[in-house]
């Protein structure tokens, strides 16, 4: 009886991005019907965008499939609605276990106009593998030496540089390989610099098996063919929400005069009662907007756990060229300055250098779909910087930093697109990471539902959902789908619904 009391109640997600929708799924398919999605922007996806360049699909957001294997709910999902080339979608795709850093084949560039051969770059990439691998094992076994990984790996790599090369001028240059892939790892991480990581967190990230894989026809079709499955009407597009009134801080009758412990105010003068509501907002606006978000404030633990945790931006840069100067078989692309030799992730002049900061490129392929287009990756303030810049600045930074690697002054790009994830007001970034002093207990905390433990006023009345309330799969779209899932079981499961039914259960 008390679950078919709960189909009644009036769910409200905010958020239209992979975590909402799948949130939404859940609940309508244990059987709840009063449920609508508030979208503060005109489409939905969230950090989920595909754009075009010219004729060509570019992924403005999530790009890949990471782990694509019968554990991965999007792979399951894009298997299933058949969005993946063969080769992605087979046993043996799914059976490679590459350790989150798939073996892509690169053409290392450096600062004095060079190619770079194996035999130079290869033992720093597996030097540098050697670190971050110990440094993941420090969550198991604790006593980290350092607050963080940025800290360790720059600490530990000059003595073991120095034992392993004794040829100066090789040890320098593998150093600012190693440089390279620091700055690579920011862009993974999603950081402004690996200091800000925590070494004791580093390894609460799992990976999942599989070669990571991408849709042919774009990361969005995953989301269309996901709101195909929803009611036509169940989002209000272009709402956004100014302030999630709960614990009954607002006394109002809802439908059939019934008092709701949580209202919704909307900044287009709107308002929706709920007896729960699910915010899917991206950290970055949430630590940008806690304390006016909702009212009564969080509990000071919760906005701690906030404060603490890491949400940084990582850029695209998408170029095309009418000819490659890449190798047939290049999949990544490095830049090595050959004057930074003592590690760095961060420039000292962010508005005059912010460029260095670009880590490379990966090839978009394959080359019959793609033609001949580069997607540069570039984090941090840096980044942020860039996304200030005029369209035309940034492309004559990005030629002129391709000439000077290349060595060849006659490469021009045709056309270019970026990304501005940080000054999108609604995301403020890019996605989130285990900062240097926070733990998971930040991250569990943060899922934590409101009001919290103990209380005895109504339950369940603001939960929280996203990439970063996942512990294990934070920054990834798998994470924030799981999350989405996560919070329309609890509630759900709050009215005595165990499971939903398997005819239904089967397309999740």
């Amino acid at each position: 009886m008390a679950f078919l009391k709960g189909l009644d109640s009036h769910i409200i997600i905010v958020g239209c991005g992979i975590s909402g929708i799948g949130a939404a799924q859940k609940l309508l398919n244990h059987g709840f019907h009063n449920v609508r999605i508030l979208e503060a922007t005109g489409t939905c996806g969230g950090r989920i965008r595909t754009g075009r360049m010219g004729d060509k699909i570019v992924e403005i957001g999530a790009n890949w499939i990471h782990g694509p294997c019968q554990e991965n709910p999007v792979f399951r999902l894009a298997c299933r609605y058949q969005l993946l080339d063969a080769e992605a979608a087979s046993e043996q795709n799914q059976a490679v276990d590459v350790g989150g850093h798939p073996p892509f084949v690169p053409n290392w560039f450096s600062s004095a106009g060079r190619r770079l051969g194996p035999e130079l770059t290869e033992p720093a990439e597996a030097l540098f593998r050697g670190l971050l691998e110990e440094c993941q094992r420090f969550h198991r076994s604790g006593g980290e030496p350092v607050p963080s990984v940025g800290e360790y790996l720059k600490r530990c790599a000059p003595g073991l540089a120095a034992e392993a090369w004794r040829d100066a001028a090789v040890r320098e240059l593998r150093l600012a390989a190693m440089s390279a892939l620091l700055k690579l790892e920011c862009c993974i991480s999603g950081t402004h610099s690996m200091d800000q990581v925590g070494l004791g967190a580093f390894g609460m990230y799992h990976t999942l098996q599989g070669l990571d894989c991408t849709f042919p026809g774009g990361y969005e079709g995953l989301i269309h063919c996901m709101m195909k499955e929803l009611p036509e009407d169940i989002v209000s597009y272009n709402t956004a929400v100014k302030c999630v009134h709960w614990n009954s801080s607002v006394q109002r009758a809802g439908p059939n005069g019934r008092a709701f412990p949580v209202w919704v105010e909307c900044e287009n003068g709107q308002s929706f009662p709920a007896d729960h509501v699910i915010l899917t907002v991206p950290l970055g606006y949430l630590k940008k907007h806690q304390k006016t978000l909702l009212s009564p404030p969080l509990p000071l633990n919760k906005m701690h756990a906030i404060e603490r945790m890491g949400f940084g931006t990582n850029n695209k840069i998408f170029l095309e060229f009418e000819q490659p100067f890449w190798s047939a078989d290049c999949e990544v692309i490095h830049f090595l300055w050959e004057d930074e030799s003592t590690l760095t992730d961060a420039v000292r002049d962010v508005r005059r250098l912010w460029m260095r900061k670009l880590v490379g490129f990966t090839v978009l392929k394959p080359t019959e779909r793609y033609g001949h287009v580069l997607c540069g990756w570039i984090a941090g303030h840096e980044s942020e910087h860039m996304e200030s810049l005029p369209e035309e600045e940034v492309l004559k930074a990005m030629t002129q930093l391709i000439r000077q690697f290349t060595g060849d002054p006659t490469i021009t790009p045709k056309k270019m697109v970026r990304s501005r994830w940080f000054h999108e007001p609604y995301t403020c970034g890019s996605y989130s990471y285990v900062a240097r002093g926070s733990s998971g207990y930040d991250t569990e905390m943060l899922a934590e539902p409101l009001p919290l433990k103990g209380s005895t006023t109504e339950p369940l009345q603001v939960l929280f959902a996203g990439e970063a309330t996942h512990c294990t799969f934070f920054s990834t779209v798998h994470g924030a789908l799981l999350s989405g899932w996560r919070e329309g079981t609890r509630i759900a499961s709050h009215y005595g619904s165990s499971s939903f039914p398997a005819s239904l259960s089967s397309k999740l």
